[in-house]
């Protein structure tokens, strides 16, 4: 790696940590909040502007349902926290679901919610950051005409943050997310306070306008329908719950004990700000429509209609400028920090699935910032790639969103039920038996809530978009049992000893492969003396016959006493030629290993690799797999590879993992 390429990564990622420095990356509970609360605090952005869109079918009328609609809401996330502060006491190693599921309903189930949180995840950053580019289109309109350049943008700030360090990123992330937590509480005591005490006419823009309904007949089961998709989508305030429980080691001790308090505080401040935004929306007239040109009559011509946090802070702000200018930024920015949760869990849950040999290994490594660089690169690449091919809709992303999630607490609240049952069998004292059978209650409530959601998700959304979430999990599992499948199948592979006699070859056959007789070519003649063959030889493949006789010739002239072995190739072949001569070997003295010893040209331009080395990268890619044989590529260092040597290695980027040099300072 060039000395400005090193330069560039410290200057973006900074430089890197020791191992032992791990603790000091722990967190308190005043920056765990930012950091994994977000998430579940800025769904209330969006959580009941999409409730309103819903009913907005049936006409202004159906909007009456609205706040308890909410109320429902906020009691299944009250269960839904209560049931967590179960878990995070009975599975502190950051498991969450996962690891609740695989130890007490088994790898099936496990696989199930690993699979879903995942998806949900990924979906976490998409919708997030989607939303936030909608709040600030309200007052922006260049970003409102250019929401997916928005929102690929802010997710590679997103990413960069995050690779330097979870610690790094919750700092930078406290005072936004305390930002919109103050502004928000502020501006829903005023406006509630203006309304119910001073009885001040608060109105918001669009509260003049009549809403045309797309079908104001609604009754029976397609009004209850209607009801209950509004409920579903409403739900999307309870994502990010889980996170808690998968980040539990990122806590400072005592960790079960810290993550269970900033889940109290999550719930408590995600449940005020939800009731109290659908109550002021009531209040005060706020219409939002899904086709706003359609449904809205008396909205000037052009109108764009802004999102019901943006009508909320315009009319309780209306003589206060700067109180919604300030309202809005803060809610783009927690929308923009929500994705930073998933940021957090989902690197997480992939290295205790790497670590389980269910996704690839390189997830469960730490980058130089103690942080799981791999899986940051991946969520950051997924959510992007959502994210356009959706064109950063909120409302269409949202209909893939929260399936995962309650996937997941539904499949957790049946282990937890499982793990108590199981405690109860074998424990006498009766105080212990008395908490375990409260917990076990709280989390049989938690199921039967979280599983009648599921079920309300499922039928709701599934033609409306919740199918291809689902099919996303169905192949995210099948590939994940595939991975597992592929390293035990590889660890009985080279666990097993019936093809290995553990007796030496008996001779060694070293090869030269030639080209032309020149320094790198009397250096790889040199090493491969330096290993005291039984045999040496050195080859060349005639596909020139006149290069064929001057490489001879000068051959004969120098004082190079290793005999030269010409291998005809009527077609001009190098690569099968040299496999052939290889069999040939082999097969006359299969007891013998064959080291072949190729030179091979180290170059410091981009360019210069496709002018040389392709040969020696075909035949390597080839004799690979012979058995038998020993590849030795012999290096000579063209002066162009000077200037991309560092200068000091042990401090490069990783020199401290791969064990390069002198350990990297400490920062």
């Amino acid at each position: 790696m060039s000395k400005l390429s090193i330069a560039a990564k410290r200057m973006l990622v900074g430089r890197p940590f020791r191992s032992d420095r791990l603790g000091h990356t722990l967190l308190p509970k005043r920056i765990a909040l930012p950091v994994f609360a977000s998430d579940a605090m800025s769904s209330v952005a969006y959580a009941p502007e999409e409730i309103f869109l819903v009913l907005s079918v049936a006409g202004v009328s159906a909007y009456s349902y609205s706040l308890w609609i909410g109320l429902a809401v906020a009691l299944v996330m009250a269960v839904v926290v209560a049931s967590y502060r179960q878990n995070v006491h009975a599975y502190p190693s950051g498991g969450g679901d996962y690891e609740v599921a695989t130890t007490n309903l088994g790898r099936n189930a496990g696989l199930t919610v690993g699979s879903a949180l995942l998806v949900d995840y990924v979906l976490t950053v998409a919708v997030s950051i989607s939303s936030a580019a909608s709040n600030i289109g309200s007052a922006v309109p260049f970003v409102q005409t250019h929401k997916v350049l928005f929102a690929v943008v802010a997710i590679a700030l997103l990413t960069a943050v995050n690779l330097r360090g979870i610690r790094e990123a919750g700092t930078a992330f406290a005072i936004p997310t305390y930002a919109f937590v103050v502004g928000m509480a502020v501006m829903l005591v005023w406006g509630l306070f203006d309304v119910f005490v001073l009885g001040s006419d608060v109105k918001a823009e669009s509260a003049g306008f009549q809403m045309t309904a797309e079908n104001s007949h609604l009754y029976g089961i397609a009004f209850v329908f209607l009801v209950a998709r509004a409920f579903s989508s409403g739900c999307a305030a309870l994502t990010g719950v889980e996170a808690i429980s998968n980040g539990v080691p990122a806590f400072r001790k005592p960790k079960s004990r810290n993550a269970a308090t900033t889940l109290l505080m999550l719930g408590t401040i995600a449940v005020a700000l939800l009731i109290g935004i659908l109550v002021l929306a009531q209040k005060i007239g706020v219409k939002i429509a899904e086709d706003p040109a359609r449904q809205l009559i008396g909205a000037p011509e052009g109108y764009e209609q802004k999102t019901m946090i943006a009508q909320l802070a315009g009319a309780v702000f209306a003589n206060f400028p700067a109180g919604f200018y300030f309202i809005t930024s803060v809610t783009a920015l927690i929308l923009v920090l929500a994705a930073n949760t998933a940021f957090n869990g989902f690197p997480v849950l992939g290295s205790v699935l790497a670590q389980d040999s269910f996704l690839p290994r390189q997830l469960h490594t730490r980058g130089d910032r103690l942080a799981f660089s791999n899986g940051i690169l991946f969520l950051a690449a997924a959510a992007i790639g959502l994210v356009v091919a959706f064109g950063a809709q909120v409302t269409q992303l949202i209909q893939l969103y929260i399936v995962g999630v309650f996937v997941s607490f539904t499949l957790s609240q049946i282990g937890m039920v499982r793990h108590w049952t199981r405690l109860l069998a074998a424990e006498t004292d009766p105080a212990a038996r008395r908490h375990m059978q409260r917990s076990r209650v709280i989390n049989s409530i938690g199921l039967v809530m979280t599983g009648t959601v599921l079920v309300i998700v499922l039928i709701t959304k599934f033609l409306a978009g919740a199918w291809i979430a689902i099919l996303a999990m169905v192949v995210i599992f099948v590939l994940m049992k595939l991975i597992h499948r592929h390293y035990a199948s590889v660890a009985a592979e080279l666990a097993s000893e019936e093809d290995w006699d553990a007796v030496l070859p008996s001779r060694t056959h070293s090869i030269v492969l030639v080209s032309k007789l020149h320094k790198p070519t009397l250096r790889a003649l040199a090493y491969a003396r330096a290993t005291r063959p039984d045999t040496l030889e050195a080859i060349t493949v005639n596909v020139d016959d006149a290069d064929t006789r001057a490489l001879v010739q000068a051959w004969e002239r120098s004082d190079v006493t290793v005999p030269l072995k010409v291998i005809e190739s009527p077609y001009r072949e190098v690569t099968r030629p040299v496999l052939d001569y290889v069999k040939r070997v082999r097969r006359d003295s299969p007891r013998d290993v064959v080291m072949v010893f190729i030179p091979e040209y180290v170059v410091g331009r981009w360019w210069e690799h496709v002018l040389h080395n392709q040969s020696a990268l075909r035949l390597k890619s080839r004799l690979l797999f012979q058995r038998g044989v020993m590849v030795t590529s012999v290096p000579w260092q063209l002066e162009s590879s000077k200037g991309t040597r560092p200068v000091d290695v042990s401090h490069a980027p990783g020199a401290t993992r791969r064990g390069l040099g002198e350990e990297a300072p400490r920062s």
